[in-house]
């Protein structure tokens, strides 16, 4: 009962936004990993199940909440043949310094200029900076554009599946998750 409101949700929220639609074929794009590694959606389109979410700031509290229950929740993601990244305008070596703190298991995408939230019509605003003291080492985070949280489920054969406008971060992941296992039982 549950998934069926929350997929009723997603849908009107999806047909709702002026960019893309559940349906629509998935736009492509590359960015630098936390590895400052080049990380491209190519490379899993027709492969996995893609789920992309978009936050505003690494080393945030609600960016740190909504990622670390991505990585919880890993394992459950495989049982769906699920790959997660996530997206932000940080720049690499603070997407770094992210993974690495959280213990993150899962790549951490950087769009500084917003290209790649644009392409999916996330809203994003300026950029800014945090500073945080890690390891006894003071750093400053800075990122380029600030992205608005949303997520998106790109199934197997490319098409957008899911869109979320309205992520809460401490739910992101279990709400994903319900989507995914119902569309699993739909298909089985």
């Amino acid at each position: 009962m549950i998934v069926a409101g929350l997929l009723q949700v997603v849908i009107t929220y999806s047909q709702q936004s002026g960019s893309l639609k559940t349906g629509d074929k998935a736009p492509l794009f590359t960015a630098k990993d936390d590895n400052n590694s080049t990380w491209d959606i190519n490379n899993f389109l027709g492969k996995k199940n893609i789920v992309l979410f978009f936050y505003p700031a690494a080393m945030t509290g609600g960016c740190t909440s909504q990622a670390c229950g991505y990585r919880d929740d890993m394992d459950d993601f495989a049982k769906y043949d699920a790959i997660v990244a996530g997206i932000s305008g940080d720049e690499p070596e603070n997407l770094k310094l992210f993974r690495e703190v959280h213990n993150l298991n899962f790549p951490l995408l950087s769009d500084p200029s917003g290209e790649i939230a644009s392409k999916y019509g996330v809203p994003a605003g300026k950029g800014g900076s945090v500073t945080r003291e890690i390891n006894g080492h003071k750093h400053i985070l800075n990122r380029g554009v600030t992205a608005k949280r949303w997520t998106f489920i790109i199934n197997k054969e490319g098409l957008i599946s899911y869109i979320n406008q309205e992520v809460s971060a401490s739910n992101d992941s279990k709400n994903v998750l319900n989507f995914l296992m119902s569309l699993n039982m739909k298909n089985n």
